[in-house]
């Protein structure tokens, strides 16, 4: 097992995970949460028959902790803010009341994650003094998921537990080369990084690619970079022929070099976490990398608000379901993650939050909460889209810590 390194330098900050849109896109939600129906009610679907994981090659996992699931009806759950669905009185959680339901487990629900190395640096005392978090399920960004599995604080799953969410994993989330076959983890939902733009604000332009955005001196100063380095670093390297899956050094330095040139000539006006949807809806921005749970949301409000997948292709990455080391009700949450993957459940949260959905068979179930939702590329990706995705590769300690800092420096953060 790895040890930890109490005195080995950090990565500079990452800015928190995007999160949904609020504001006027709350219209569409709000009759989304009162047409819970009778299908959480019942229950849902029922679970298939059980299928094995393949191995998970040389990932490390933490040793079992003293499962309590069976004495203690309980599981204690991480996430991120407005990241599950709530009813109409926005103090319900429809599909978490379902799981009781049908489990008799009752969930111990915390939005407490509102970014990754804050909420790492909470956890990180006491998984590396080999103790219990007080929580059985977290939800973490695809990087910091795979440096916990590294770090050998994440518990192996128990595929016995599984059966479904083996089932109906999309076969393009299967197998990161972080957790091949995931051994260790289960995306909760995905995070596309497209290209957005407001047509008014254009007025004619063409953009179709990241060279457009960086290179066309009709957008000097109406273009937006996002703060997060892997979807800006992974669109650049995209753009250049690269795959940002299985780059260099000098690839990395090359597209950096790239951006640094429009940053000099004034064509990037700023680089922007989630707030790029105010510079976008008012045409500061005329176009800008974007995630796609937020275009969703800015398209349903605004017509003059589009997007564009590059002929490139874009960048896609996860957060994810797992269990921290030590975690005292590993089989119970376990059987959470199954439950998110029935259809009906996850067919109710993907309405919701606007992302990609991991989980297959969904369509059927989305179209009668949201006929949209269930049409739209960037919820349910055909297979002609899901090709054109690719994840940024697994980083050493070193490297986040160089390119980080080199981010940091271009961005000015």
């Amino acid at each position: 097992m790895e040890q930890y390194e109490p005195d080995r330098p950090s990565p500079a900050p990452s800015p928190a995970r995007p999160s949904p849109v609020r504001g006027t896109a709350l219209t569409r939600r709000s009759l989304l949460r009162a047409s819970v129906g009778g299908v959480f009610a019942a229950g849902g679907a029922g679970a298939l028959g059980a299928c094995g994981i393949p191995p998970a090659g040389d990932a490390r996992g933490a040793a079992a902790a003293d499962d309590r699931s069976a004495q203690e009806r309980t599981v204690s759950f991480s996430n991120w803010t407005e990241y599950m669905d709530v009813d109409e009185s926005e103090t319900r959680h429809p599909t978490l009341e379902a799981f009781t339901r049908q489990t008799g487990v009752q969930v111990e629900y915390s939005e407490d994650i509102n970014d990754n190395n804050e909420f790492f640096a909470k956890i990180k005392p006491q998984l590396a003094a080999g103790q219990d978090t007080g929580r059985d399920l977290v939800c973490v960004t695809d990087w910091l998921a795979a440096r916990m599995i590294r770090l050998g604080w994440a518990q192996k799953l128990d595929p016995s537990n599984l059966p479904t969410a083996y089932a109906n994993l999309s076969a393009q989330f299967r197998s990161p080369d972080w957790d091949p076959g995931r051994a260790y983890s289960y995306p909760w939902t995905a995070i596309s990084t497209v290209i957005a733009y407001n047509k008014k604000a254009l007025d004619g332009i063409e953009v179709r690619s990241v060279s457009d955005l960086l290179d066309n001196p009709r957008l000097k100063g109406r273009v937006g970079m996002l703060t997060e380095m892997r979807d800006t670093m992974g669109m650049a390297l995209l753009d250049m022929g690269k795959d940002p899956g299985d780059f260099t050094d000098d690839d990395y330095d090359a597209a950096l070099a790239r951006l640094q040139k429009a940053v000099d000539r004034g064509q990037i006006r700023r680089f922007t976490g989630n707030d790029y949807t105010a510079d976008l809806t008012s045409g500061d921005f005329a176009a800008c990398l974007a995630w796609a749970g937020d275009v969703v949301q800015l398209k349903a409000d605004s017509p003059e608000i589009d997007f564009v997948v590059p002929d490139s292709g874009y960048l896609t990455s996860t957060d994810n379901l797992l269990v921290p080391a030590h975690a005292r009700h590993k089989t119970n949450a376990e059987r959470l993650i199954d439950h998110y993957y029935q259809p009906a459940m996850a067919a109710r949260l993907a309405a919701y939050i606007n992302y990609v959905c991991p989980v297959d068979g969904v369509k059927e179930e989305l179209a009668a909460i949201d006929p949209d939702a269930a049409a739209d590329p960037l919820i349910l990706p055909d297979r002609a889209m899901a090709e054109r995705s690719r994840a940024f590769r697994s980083l050493s300690d070193e490297e986040e810590t160089a390119y980080e800092a080199k981010f940091a420096k271009l961005t000015g953060a």
